[in-house]
Formats: structure tokens, C-alpha cells, sequence
């Protein structure tokens, strides 16, 4: 009944969809999205391609969050005409894509996704049905029945502010509801990145994902093996920086799709102290996010993997290997077992392993180590993740408090701290053993020529 009602609030014309095609079309007294309120170069771009006779318009994401109050961080524009065609008219763009052809338009730092209308076709496939190519377009109608969800199909024209609205989707935001175009299992076969997809939208807008749309995804998890591993990757990076990563991380194990994206995540939220690292780095995240504070991708997986590295680190130690060999060997095996679903780029592993070798040389405080290690580049994440880890329970509080003070401090106040520190903190420097030359039986160093007395 709700449902009904919100339809016939929104246009009487809504129940033609199905069988016209004919969209809802939602004027800004309703809607309330003005276009001063979206991008202006994502207008400019609108308006371009609209006065050179295509259609053009800002959809999906960027709509939807407007709709509930966020504050878009992109825009994307949906447009009839062709890649090529787009690339013709604005000077600084370029053709990017192969298995999907858009254009990105760029203007200063900002830079804009436009795509051709495509055809609801049947497009080239895999044997598990995921799409391979998909470059044949049509008209916005089709375009409309291929995007994922139906909060997602929403075409806003910048220059009527009007909202077209093909499959209810501003009903389903009303309502709360997360809702699959077309048959489930269909889709999620098409692209299996759109059961990840259902879960950061449910949690980023809290949404209630629709049960048609829940219910194959636990049988149908293992799709995901079929996804390019840095496919995979940039999707997992979206869900835990998009500010709402604990409540991901939540419904990713409430759907069961937790197993394999992050293969060691099930062995670390099993270890007690592990469990509490990993939800605190995702909290920790999560309010950066929000405060629109930088984020590091880095520092998350290197935080999220921690655990099982010191695990294997503490394991090799106990074999007998020396400690800094053994961390290093550690550090190697973690990110190879993650490196077989996520392709984790050689920057981002570049950044987790300094964060990693870092970690040791806070436990040297004394000589002149604590001031080396201070003039790092990377002594403030170094030290961020030493306070993560204290806050676990898994070192001292004292220990990152001391390095604050130390990093702070002047340069009597440094000799002093150095003094105070306790010598079970401060091991004492082995020193090196000198290499005696032989001597002979009364001890007195032969020269290399000399025969011994008789």
C-alpha cells in the first residue's frame, strides 16, 4: 500500500512504465534537487552535448545521494551519443575501456564519466554468464532496464531539473528498499561485483536489501572467483573507504561473502586481540572518512592483515629464525596468500610493508635510533599504527605515548626521556668481537713466514 501511494505521488504515469517504457517524470518542486546543488562542469557537459542535438544526463549515484541528503563525491552523465562522438566535442577528454567503452572529461582536478546509452541485448558472456563485452548502444529506455538497482536508474536533466525515473527507484529510496532490476540471479551472474555492490549501498544508505535480491547471494558467493583480481580489489577498496566499512564488513558476513575476498579475515576476527584490532582500524577509518580526512589504503590493509603477520612472525621466531629475517619472510607470505583474490598494487604493498618494518624499531629507545627513526618519512603513520595497536591491548599504551612526548620534545627533554626509559626497554648494543690473529704456544703473533721456535 505504502508503495502504491508513493508511486502515485510521485506521477500518475508511473504505472505505464512497464509496458510503454515511458519513465516518471519528477519536476524539482518535487524532487527538490536544484542544479546548483550538483557539479557545474557535470552541467556544462550536460548542456554541450544537448546543444550540439544529443541527449544527455547526470544518473545514478550521484542522484541517489542527493535525493537522501549526501553530498555526491563524482558525477557520472549517461548520453545517445557514441565515445567517439563525446570525444570530438570536449578537448581535454579520452576514451578509456574495452569490455565497456566511456569517456572521461576533465576539467582542473575534477574529471567527469560520461557513457553511451547501451542496448538491453544480449552481450558477450563467460560459461558463468558474467558479460566479457558490452559496447552496443540504445536508447535510454534499454539503458535504464541494464543498470543494477533501481535507485541507481535515475536520469537527471540539468537543464529542466527534471528527474526521469524508469523503475520507481525514488519510491524504493523512500521506502528504504534496495531493489535488483530484473531477475536476481541474472544479474548477479552478468557481474558477480553486484553482490558487493548490494552490500556497500545497503550500509552506506542504509538501505534494506530486497529479498528477491538476498536470497541467491549466499548460494551464489563463489561467482566471485570468476571477477579479475583487480576488478575485486577496487570494489573491496570502495566498501571499506566509503565511511560506513564496519557496517560492510557486518553484512559481508551476515550474506556469507566474507570468505575469499579477504582470505585471512575469518582466522583474525577468531584470535581475540585480532578481532579487536580489525574493528578498531575500521572505526578509526570510518570517522576519517566522515570528518573528510585523508585515507590511506595502505594503512587499512596493512591494519586488517596485521594480526596474521605477527602471527606467522611470532611462529618462524620459534623456529629458530632470527627476528627481522623472520618479519620479513612473514610480510611476504601474508601478502602473497591475499595477493591469489586481491591484486593489490605494488604502491599500496609498497606502503603496508614500511608500515610493517617500521613497527620493531619503536621497541629500540636508546642511542641514537629514536632520532633516526623520528626524521622518517613515515614516522607519523609508523606511529598512528603503533597507537592502533596499543589501543588493541596487544603493547603498552605507554610505549606510543613515549614516542609522542620524545617526537615532541626538545632537545634536553629527548636526552632526558632517553635516560628515563627502563633497561628491559632499552637493550644494551652487543658489541662487535675483534678478530685475534693466531699466536703461538707462548702466545706471542707469529708473522705469516715464521717458523715456530723449537
Amino acid at each position: 500500500m505504502i508503495r502504491k501511494l508513493l508511486r502515485k505521488v510521485f506521477n500518475r504515469r508511473a504505472a505505464k512504465t512497464t509496458t510503454t517504457g515511458e519513465p516518471a517524470r519528477i519536476p524539482v518542486s518535487q524532487h527538490g534537487i536544484h542544479r546548483s546543488r550538483v557539479s557545474s562542469f557535470a552541467v556544462k557537459v550536460c548542456k554541450t552535448l544537448q546543444e550540439h542535438g544529443y541527449q544527455a544526463y547526470i544518473v545514478g549515484g550521484a542522484i541517489r545521494d542527493l535525493l537522501i541528503g549526501h553530498v555526491p563525491k563524482d558525477h557520472d552523465v549517461a548520453t545517445s551519443a557514441t565515445p567517439e562522438e563525446v570525444r570530438a566535442l570536449f578537448r581535454r577528454s579520452r576514451i578509456i575501456g574495452r569490455r565497456f567503452k566511456i569517456v572521461h572529461v576533465m576539467s582542473g582536478p575534477e574529471t567527469i564519466e560520461v557513457s553511451t546509452f547501451r542496448a538491453n541485448q544480449s552481450a558477450e558472456t563467460d560459461r558463468h554468464g558474467r558479460v566479457l563485452a558490452d559496447n552496443t548502444y540504445g536508447t535510454q529506455a534499454e539503458d535504464a532496464v541494464r543498470r543494477d538497482f533501481t535507485v541507481n536508474a535515475l536520469y537527471y536533466d540539468p537543464v529542466s531539473e527534471t528527474i526521469l525515473d524508469y523503475h520507481h527507484g525514488v519510491a524504493d529510496l523512500q521506502q528504504k528498499t534496495l531493489r535488483m532490476i530484473g531477475e536476481p540471479r541474472a544479474r548477479y551472474r552478468e557481474d558477480p561485483v553486484r553482490m558487493l555492490r548490494a552490500v556497500r549501498l545497503a550500509a552506506k544508505l542504509g538501505l534494506i536489501i530486497d529479498p528477491a535480491a538476498r536470497e541467491p547471494i549466499r548460494e551464489m558467493a563463489s561467482l566471485l572467483e570468476n571477477v579479475p583480481a583487480a576488478r575485486l580489489f577496487d570494489e573491496i577498496l570502495k566498501l571499506l573507504m566509503s565511511g560506513n566499512a564496519v557496517r560492510c564488513i557486518e553484512q559481508l558476513r551476515a550474506e556469507g561473502l566474507h570468505h575469499g575476498l579477504l582470505p585471512l579475515l575469518d582466522v583474525i576476527l577468531d584470535q581475540p586481540v585480532g578481532e579487536r584490532f580489525v574493528w578498531l582500524a575500521l572505526e578509526n577509518t570510518d570517522e576519517r572518512v566522515r570528518a573528510d580526512k585523508s585515507v590511506s589504503p595502505g594503512f587499512l590493509f596493512a591494519a586488517l592483515l596485521w594480526p596474521e603477520v605477527t602471527r606467522n612472525w611470532k611462529e618462524r621466531q620459534a623456529a629458530g629464525e632470527l627476528s627481522q629475517p623472520a618479519l620479513f619472510a612473514a610480510m611476504d607470505d601474508v601478502l602473497d596468500t591475499q595477493a591469489e583474490q586481491l591484486a593489490i598494487t605494488r604502491r599500496i604493498a609498497g606502503d603496508i610493508k614500511d608500515l610493517w618494518a617500521l613497527q620493531p624499531r619503536f621497541d629500540k629507545r636508546s642511542g641514537r635510533a629514536p632520532f633516526r627513526l623520528i626524521e622518517h618519512p613515515r614516522f607519523r603513520a609508523g606511529w598512528d599504527f603503533l597507537h592502533l595497536r596499543a589501543a588493541a591491548g596487544g603493547i603498552p599504551q605507554e610505549l606510543p605515548d613515549w614516542w609522542d612526548r620524545f617526537a615532541h620534545a626538545g632537545h634536553d627533554e629527548r636526552e632526558e626521556l632517553l635516560r628515563a626509559v627502563p633497561q628491559d626497554a632499552a637493550p644494551a648494543r652487543k658489541r662487535r668481537r675483534r678478530r685475534r690473529k693466531p699466536a703461538s704456544a707462548e702466545g706471542a703473533a707469529l708473522p705469516p713466514d715464521a717458523e715456530p721456535a723449537a
